[in-house]
């Protein structure tokens, strides 16, 4: 099952089973831009609306995305 992606997830977290693997940084046209090491600026600014996508962000696959909820989320296994 895939979900739409708004910019309202910003800043969520980003879960395979048990492992954090990465924070969304950014939304644009319904693709989520994640870090997969943010660092608490970085994440407070996601949080925020503030931060700015750059050579250590990655397009996340709509496909690849299996829920998300208020406050994570999370890939398909």
């Amino acid at each position: 099952m895939t979900q739409n992606v708004t910019e309202d997830d910003e800043g969520k977290p980003i879960k395979h089973g048990n492992d954090k693997v990465g924070r969304v940084i950014d939304v644009e046209h319904g693709t989520a831009y994640v870090d997969p090491d943010p660092g608490i600026t970085e994440t407070v600014m996601s949080k925020l609306g503030w931060a700015d996508r750059d050579e250590d962000t990655y397009p996340l696959q709509e496909a690849s995305i299996e829920t998300i909820t208020d406050d994570e989320i999370r890939l398909s296994e």
